[in-house]
């Protein structure tokens, strides 16, 4: 029994030392199996890649003909349909385009009847003054502006001011160099206007804010958000049709419009001459027409005497 573990120590000893000389072979061919694979990876795995994609890419090529082909094909019919489509909605939209052009100019025939019917008298010509701002006068309870045309240029009091976009104000006061402009905003601004297509008359007037309000309207007149309001001409002062703004809101509180001159860019303004007086005079102007006093009555005096000479005679 105490010999058989000597022995069997004496085999295994060999066998250990040769397992662990395999291993540590094994352990460094591994390692270097690795070392040599990683460089396999960028350079062999790289060609290899490259060869297979060269081979596959003539069949993927030939596939693709007729799937484009087909994809074509698809695009061509879709065109073709939306062309067809948006012809269609052409020839319709021409053919009202049509309509609406025999209907103007059976309209504008008709007005030119009636105008030579009624012997219609056009508005006078209007001449305009170039002018530039100068200064601002704004203030919490003056909007108005200063501008480097006076009495010289030609400028007169009740004038109309435009810019690019339309109405902007009215001439309040007339120096020899300059004069200064009420701006439609201004709490004192009464512009006589037309709103709508159904172009009611009614007065705008500023209230110091941004959106200067339409008052004096004819009763059951209907005025929606969106409407145009223009310049009505009634006065002589200013053109009829000239853009004052849009119709902001509508509520309890009034009908409130958005100016279309943007005050904050203004620069450059016409000064309207309509080469007429209107219902404004100027500072040298004179009345546009005269009031003349009762004739006093007379005193008892007068009538006792009166009555006395008649007694008389």
């Amino acid at each position: 029994m105490g010999r058989r573990p000597a022995s069997f120590s004496r085999v295994a000893q060999p066998v250990r030392t040769l397992w662990q000389r395999f291993a540590f072979t094994a352990l460094v061919l591994a390692a270097f199996g690795l070392m040599l694979l990683g460089k396999a990876d960028i350079v062999v795995v790289k060609r290899l890649q490259i060869a297979a994609v060269d081979a596959v890419a003539p069949i993927l090529e030939a596939l693709s003909h007729p799937a484009a082909a087909v994809s074509k094909s698809v695009e061509t019919v879709i065109s073709l349909r939306d062309l067809h489509a948006e012809n269609e909605r052409l020839r319709e939209e021409n053919g009202h385009l049509k309509q609406w052009q025999h209907v103007a100019n059976l309209l504008e025939s008709e007005n030119k009847a009636l105008k030579r019917l009624t012997h219609h008298v056009g508005p006078p010509p209007a001449s305009y003054i170039s002018a530039r701002v100068i200064a601002e006068a704004g203030g919490p309870f003056v909007r108005s502006a200063l501008l480097n045309a006076g009495r010289r240029n030609g400028v007169r009091r009740g004038q109309g001011v435009v810019s690019e976009d339309g109405l902007a104000g009215t001439i309040v006061e007339v120096g020899d160099l300059h004069s200064r402009m009420l701006l439609v905003t201004d709490l004192n601004a009464q512009i006589p206007v037309l709103i709508g297509g159904a172009r009611e008359p009614g007065i705008l007037v500023g209230d110091n804010t941004n959106h200067p309000r339409i008052l004096y309207l004819p009763q059951n007149t209907r005025v929606s958000p969106g409407d145009l309001v223009i310049s009505s001409g009634h006065g002589g002062m200013l053109p009829n049709g000239l853009p004052v703004g849009t119709v902001s809101s509508v509520s309890e509180s009034g009908i409130h419009v958005k100016p279309v001159v943007d005050w904050t860019h203004l620069e450059f303004v016409r000064i309207v001459d309509y080469l007429m007086q209107g219902v404004i005079p100027g500072p040298m102007d004179p009345p546009p027409f005269t009031v003349l006093a009762p004739d006093p009555e007379p005193t008892l005096v007068e009538r006792l005497g009166v009555t006395r000479g008649k007694t008389d005679r």
